[in-house]
């Protein structure tokens, strides 16, 4: 009897047991939506010198880097764009507009040797600057003897005249000659190989004045410190534009003044790209040049390399520049620094690697 019980005491239980499986709830786990991942953040790109012949970032010795600061919604808060430059085992910035410069009225400026035999010529002026980019300095002695130099933006000579005591200072720009002879512009020292144009002799400067070497040359009165003078403006004026101050037509005696005319040189041209980019939304900006250019399109090679090799015959160019219009607020040539600008969205998923044209260095 005892063992009876026992089995139906079992199988009660079992049943029991089996009741409540029947009546269980199963509970469905539910499966988290994707989270999209904020864009918010800073990204850097670099383009260097001597990508295009194989030569690696990290053995480059110039290189543009830009650094974009994106919120939430992909607008550019903040940007930077620096052009570093290895000397001397050290990396300078190339926009660093600091300039330890002095003048030496007792001497009189002698004109360089141009071309390929280039020697330097006699200059007034001592300057210690990373770059001499759209420099200008002046100084005037106790006695009124003036010294002005301005580096022209075509050739990149240092243009210096020496004005005595007593010049006619309502002389104007375009009656002052810039090829080499007495009393006018002495181009004594080049500070730039890479002119668009480069003299062979001086002679092919006669009749042009320091605004007429070139169309471009109105970068130095369209922008910047001296912008609004043209050739007929007088020395006195220009003088006057530069920080030097007259008395009864006489200029009066004034330490030695500097800085950068035009876009403001690296520094300037630098500055307004950064403002140009400031605020704009990247997926809207995923270049700085805009390359639907014709010139420039056709100067693009089949690796996105742009000005290595292109058919000059096609109208194509290898300098995407834009100096009356601008380049993203930039008169200098932007290939390069649009190329930096695009690795930095390359960097935050906004384009890819395959989209950054590779400009020339």
């Amino acid at each position: 009897m005892k063992k009876k019980l026992s089995l139906l005491l079992i199988l009660l239980m079992i049943a029991a047991l089996m009741s409540c499986k029947e009546k269980e709830v199963v509970k469905e786990t539910a499966v988290p939506e994707a989270v999209e991942k904020s864009i918010a953040g800073s990204y850097i790109g670099y383009s260097w010198k001597g990508e295009s012949k194989g030569t690696a970032l990290e053995d480059a010795s110039q290189k543009i880097q830009t650094i974009l600061t994106l919120d939430e919604n992909g607008i550019i808060t903040d940007a930077s764009m620096l052009f570093w430059k290895l000397s001397g085992g050290s990396w300078y910035t190339r926009q660093d507009s600091t300039a330890r410069i002095s003048a030496d009225l007792s001497i009189n400026p002698q004109a360089a040797t141009p071309g390929s035999d280039y020697k330097k010529g006699r200059s007034m002026f001592t300057i210690d600057t990373h770059d001499t980019m759209s420099l200008y300095a002046v100084k005037v002695g106790a006695d009124a003897t003036t010294a002005l130099l301005i580096v022209e933006p075509t050739t990149r000579y240092m243009y210096e005249i020496k004005f005595p005591s007593g010049y006619d200072f309502s002389t104007t720009i375009e009656d002052i000659s810039v090829d080499g002879t007495a009393g006018g512009f002495i181009p004594t020292v080049r500070a730039s190989s890479s002119g668009l144009i480069k003299p062979a002799s001086w002679t092919e400067l006669e009749g042009q004045n320091l605004l007429s070497i070139s169309p471009f040359d109105h970068v130095m009165v369209d922008y910047g410190i001296f912008k609004g003078l043209g050739k007929t403006s007088s020395m006195k004026l220009f003088l006057e534009t530069a920080g030097v101050e007259f008395t009864d037509g006489k200029p009066q005696e004034s330490k030695l003044l500097y800085g950068r005319h035009s876009s403001g040189g690296w520094q300037g041209n630098y500055e307004s790209i950064q403002n140009f980019i400031i605020g704009k939304k990247a997926a809207d900006l995923t270049s700085l040049v805009n390359w639907s250019n014709e010139r420039w399109a056709k100067a693009i090679n089949a690796d996105n390399f742009f000005g290595v090799d292109y058919d000059a015959n096609s109208g194509a160019t290898k300098t995407a520049q834009g100096s009356f219009d601008t380049i993203a607020g930039a008169t200098v040539r932007m290939s390069r620094e649009s190329t930096s600008f695009q690795r930095a969205l390359a960097a935050s998923g906004i384009i890819s690697e395959d989209d950054v044209v590779k400009g020339r260095f």
